[in-house]
């Protein structure tokens, strides 16, 4: 089963084990919000709830599946699961083997070799499902672009896709709603570069990963006239919360990344290409782990706000701005 699929049926999840696996994030993300949605189409009132495995105990595994006073239906997302406590593989291996036929268990494993022993085990398992996210190579973007346009019910002509692709960068998050946004602005027609730079020509590439960049740089007036350009261009507000996400956990990752590394294996596992990982790696000495963490909460906070009850997108981000640029070289921030 592959981690593009979506919309698995309720009876696919209940009763089994999703297994989850790779590091594409998104992807990876996309899939537990698939089972989630599969379970409460089925029963409204399903309990959902989650928790880390490097805390997992059978104990823990019971009460969270047990049936609550309000339903007996279940989704259970573990994640983590590479850092599952030994002692705890054979108790989850037991559950596996005799799910509860009301619950939607889903281990997410980030990829990698930690926890590979639990995977190879899991897998022998009747009642698991794998998902893999497998990364993108560089050829591989035009094509997530054509399924995420097709399951809009709409569809993007080949040169369109590599050209979004080039406009928006490698982000998938940033894909997704960029190919979302031409579809509720074109529904059920054929994307082509000239419907797409009309939303993304230009300087496209350079308008939310600008300010992006800027503001992770704490260069709050840069940054202001960047997003100030973007939104006047009609960048949408949910690419540029994308591209700070991007950026966050790009300096999350090269800040918990083992030193050491050749460049081009320390680019791998930050998910980025070498030019790249040199910016980062500029940026990063003016951010503490406290001040990163409090910025992937400001990034998470505005995106919710864009894609709901905020009434002024414009403000909402401009607020994420001056908070991010605030935040660097200010690691007591709270």
């Amino acid at each position: 089963m592959n981690a593009r699929t979506r919309g698995p049926r309720a009876e696919d999840v209940l009763g089994r084990v999703t297994l989850v696996t790779g590091k594409e994030e998104f992807l990876n993300e996309r899939t537990v919000v698939a089972v989630r949605e599969a379970v409460r189409r089925h029963d409204g009132e399903a309990e959902l709830s989650e928790t880390q495995a490097a805390g997992l105990t059978l104990a823990e595994l019971g009460e969270l599946s047990a049936p609550s006073l309000f339903s007996s239906t279940r989704c259970v997302v573990v994640r983590g699961l590479e850092n599952l406590p030994d002692e705890s593989v054979e108790e989850l291996l037991g559950y596996a083997a005799a799910p509860s036929e009301d619950v939607a268990l889903v281990l997410v494993h980030g990829g990698g070799a930690k926890g590979s022993g639990v995977l190879t085990k899991l897998r022998k398992v009747a009642a698991v499902t794998e998902v893999k996210s497998e990364e993108l190579r560089p050829s591989d973007y035009p094509g997530f672009l054509t399924e995420e346009v097709r399951h809009h019910h709409a569809s993007i002509d080949k040169e369109a896709a590599v050209f979004l692709v080039s406009a928006v960068g490698q982000d998938l998050r940033s894909l997704a709603a960029a190919a979302d946004q031409l579809t509720n602005d074109f529904p059920e027609e054929v994307l082509t570069v000239e419907k797409i730079r009309k939303y993304f020509g230009g300087r496209a590439e350079a308008k939310s990963f600008a300010v992006a960049d800027a503001a992770f740089w704490g260069r709050r007036r840069e940054a202001l006239e960047e997003l100030r350009w973007a939104i006047d261009g009609g960048t949408a507000p949910v690419l540029v919360t994308s591209a700070f996400a991007g950026s966050a956990r790009g300096l999350a990752r090269y800040k918990s990344a083992q030193r050491g590394m050749r460049e081009a294996d320390l680019a791998r596992e930050v998910g980025v290409p070498p030019w790249k990982l040199r910016t980062i790696r500029d940026q990063s000495r003016g951010w503490s782990d406290r001040a990163i963490a409090h910025a992937i909460r400001v990034v998470a906070q505005a995106d919710a706000d864009i894609k709901g009850a905020a009434s002024d997108a414009s403000y909402t981000l401009e607020r994420m701005v001056l908070t991010i640029t605030g935040l660097r070289d200010a690691p007591g921030s709270e």
